[in-house]
């Protein structure tokens, strides 16, 4: 969320087979939904301050609902979808939607699978044909199939194997969560990747990329009525199919700090500390995770906030530092700190300088102006975020794709600024203690120049070879 609240995730939808626009009305003044008859929510907000439009479709799918053996379906399933059907050739849905001007692309998640168009107003329906027809009739076969999981080995060479911060991240993941299928990589780990057959991504698609495990978002210069029309046109005649029992997987308490090494060719050292923490449940009732935001934001939130300031500026013991927490999530939480010591100074050193920070908010709290500031922040990013229709339409999307429904955004803002001084306190006094603490450490190893092109290679490789 750090409001970054734009940022939930999709909606579980219903199987309730209401009929088309039954759910019409307007719930503000410019956003609409209904239910298709196959189970496929719409949410349709007019915006006419440009003639432009978004469409997205969200599906409730990622890497949580993989399994060990084919980690990173999700993904290639994705890299798949613009492989092409028997109307549309590959790589033609991309050149149709440059051609009348347009952006196009999809991004995956541990909780779902996203696809966007940004078009000419006048261009919607066309790419809601486009998109309605992979969604049913995609093309997958050997060939394509066999080329593409070589582009995605390579991103994950490039992305994760090249990237030292990547890797530490991907092993603490490994570590922190020991039953939760957030201990996966997004991207998949290699040796499944390398198994993976077309078969896979066919059954995948088969299960998942149904319209009642869908929905669409459409956000900019259009009537609502008639992209419920169109909808009911294209995405409305593809039949639902029923979905596979969702597992739901519970992480057993962490009772002891956990700690790991990894070594990998960098420049600096890298220390990672993260914090089993709560997510979003009831966005009316909950308070703690809008706090922890709210210490998120406090932390790290600006240049003049505590981390930087105390650690990077005063005591010059870091380089650099982040906070992150994300409190809108299928699964379980984490808040997390991320630094760099600054040479002369040793990881250890470091560590103690947060501990000590963290340390310091649980006993003496944080100050109103701290506070204030913070909430002045999150207003702002709301006011930005309404200025873009991508914007929107991402935050639509995620929240109705995790069950909050769009509805909440204000709910939630209004929530963040509720949370007082003694809220912050507390949640540092509750949440930063070492029986839930997981932290991972950065070894540097040398770089050397034939490992240096070898990277600049697989870069050249994915540039020239994927989508992405």
């Amino acid at each position: 969320m750090r409001l970054r609240i734009a940022l939930g995730l999709l909606s579980l939808l219903s199987l309730l087979l209401t009929p088309p626009l039954a759910v019409a009305a307007p719930v503000t003044d410019n956003t609409f939904e209904t239910t298709l008859a196959n189970g496929m929510r719409v949410v349709v907000r007019e915006d006419h301050r440009a003639p432009t439009a978004v469409q997205m479709v969200w599906y409730r799918v990622g890497s949580i609902d993989e399994h060990d053996g084919v980690t990173g379906v999700a993904h290639v399933t994705e890299h798949m979808m613009f492989k092409g059907t028997p109307r549309v050739g590959p790589g033609e849905f991309n050149r149709r939607v440059a051609s009348v001007g347009g952006r196009d692309n999809a991004f995956t998640s541990t909780d779902y699978t996203a696809y966007f168009q940004q078009v000419p107003a006048s261009q919607l329906k066309a790419v809601m044909v486009l998109e309605a027809d992979r969604m049913r009739h995609l093309t997958l076969e050997p060939t394509g199939y066999s080329k593409e999981i070589q582009v995605i080995m390579e991103e994950r060479r490039m992305r994760t194997d090249d990237q030292s911060s990547a890797r530490v991240h991907e092993a603490m993941n490994a570590v922190a969560w020991q039953a939760h299928p957030y201990r996966r990589p997004v991207i998949g780990w290699m040796s499944d990747l390398e198994q993976m057959t077309v078969a896979d991504v066919r059954d995948w698609y088969r299960r998942w990329y149904v319209p009642n495990n869908a929905t669409l978002v459409v956000v900019g210069d259009v009537n609502h009525q008639q992209v419920f029309g169109w909808a009911k046109q294209t995405y409305g005649a593809i039949p639902a199919r029923a979905l596979p029992a969702r597992k739901q997987y519970e992480e057993p308490v962490q009772t002891g700090q956990r700690q790991l090494e990894v070594k990998a060719p960098a420049d600096l050292p890298l220390l990672v500390m993260g914090w089993k923490a709560p997510r979003l449940n009831d966005p009316r009732k909950d308070m703690d995770p809008y706090a922890l935001e709210m210490l998120a934001q406090i932390l790290d939130g600006h240049d003049a906030a505590r981390l930087p300031t105390a650690l990077v500026r005063e005591q010059q013991v870091a380089v650099s530092i982040d906070t992150s927490y994300d409190s809108t999530n299928r699964g379980p939480s984490m808040f997390m700190v991320q630094a760099s010591p600054r040479p002369g100074h040793t990881v250890e050193q470091l560590e103690q300088s947060i501990r000590g920070a963290l340390a310091e908010v649980a006993n003496k709290g944080v100050t109103d102006q701290e506070l204030a500031r913070a909430r002045s922040q999150l207003r702002a990013s709301e006011v930005y975020k309404k200025d873009s229709v991508m914007g929107q339409a991402m935050e639509i999307g995620m929240l109705e794709t995790l069950g909050y429904g769009w509805q909440s955004s204000p709910l939630m803002l209004e929530k963040l600024n509720q949370v007082t001084a003694a809220d912050v306190q507390r949640v540092a006094q509750s949440y930063f203690k070492d029986d839930q603490l997981t932290i991972a450490r950065l070894v540097p190893q040398p770089l050397d120049a034939a490992a240096l092109a070898a990277r600049a290679k697989r870069a050249e490789a994915v540039q020239a070879g994927g989508r992405h």
